[in-house]
């Protein structure tokens, strides 16, 4: 009787894996449907113009040829209308329904030309009172609201003031949408260093975290910190310096800084001035 119990017991948990099997099996099937059959494209909600209509980006080809080819490398180009009438709308979705500038040839500006004689917008982007400048930053915040709130914090990039824009740093008709873009990170600090040369280098001595990339220790649009830094005074430093307390003194790197972290930050109390690098000083002092 015992050795038929163990036998049932045996068959059940041989139907128990394959039971399980076949729904791991099954599930992975699924999710290779899916990623297949998911197009990579993003739905967005596109601004009312009234008296024009959608017409797609493959219209837009017609004219502006070199721009619609290397728009299709560009992140943008993944922008399509919603609906079961669904269209690439990757140009329409920043310079609006464009049916009347391809109707008159050209004569009739886009909804959104970002000139100086671009026609007023009714409902999406700039109002009559922002200047052209203010008039791009608008349109892009319409999907990026988040960076928006960033722009409002104390310490941020003058994009709201008009000195500059977001296609400054980010393209919005070819490749990455990042200026550098790609994986190598050292690229992406590019887009940083055209405005801060003298973060450049080389130096004889770097900072490590420089590597990383410049968002290491800023938010590029804005920070309530000094200087758009991501963590107040000496707390970004420790972050990955390893500080440890000995005897009622903090050490970091095995150097006493009890006193000193009383004096200010770790670059305004007259130790690592050079955060970037140095030329002369492993401790970045000068």
């Amino acid at each position: 009787m015992m050795n038929q119990d163990f036998q049932n017991d045996k068959k059940s948990a041989s139907r128990l894996v394959r039971g399980l099997a076949l729904t791991l099996g099954a599930m992975a099937l699924a999710l290779v449907v899916i990623s297949c059959a998911n197009p990579g494209r993003t739905a967005v909600l596109l601004p009312n113009v009234p008296g024009a209509k959608y017409i797609g980006s493959k219209e837009c080809e017609q004219c502006h040829d070199a721009l619609y080819r290397d728009f299709a490398t560009a992140d943008h180009a993944r922008l399509i209308a919603e609906g079961t009438n669904a269209i690439n709308a990757g140009c329409e979705s920043c310079h609006g329904p464009c049916s009347l500038h391809s109707d008159s040839g050209g004569e009739v500006k886009p909804p959104y030309s970002f000139t100086s004689g671009r026609p007023q917008p009714n409902s999406f982007g700039a109002r009559v009172m922002a200047p052209a400048s203010r008039a791009r930053e608008t349109v892009c915040f319409q999907c990026h609201s988040n960076v928006r709130g960033q722009f409002n914090l104390p310490s941020h990039h003058p994009v709201p003031e008009g000195r500059l824009a977001c296609i400054d740093c980010h393209p919005p008709h070819k490749g990455s949408a990042h200026r550098g873009g790609g994986t190598l990170l050292m690229s992406a600090n590019e887009a940083c260093i055209r405005c801060h040369p003298a973060q450049r280098g080389p130096f004889v001595f770097e900072h490590e975290a420089v590597r990383e990339g410049c968002v290491m220790c800023h938010n590029p649009h804005g920070s309530v910190n000094a200087k758009m830094l991501t963590v107040r005074d000496a707390n970004l430093c420790l972050k990955c310096h390893f500080q440890q307390v000995s005897g009622g003194r903090l050490l970091i790197g095995g150097a006493d800084h009890t006193v000193r972290l009383q004096q200010g930050t770790c670059w305004s109390a007259g130790c690592h001035e050079s955060i970037h690098g140095s030329r002369v000083s492993p401790s970045l002092r000068f």
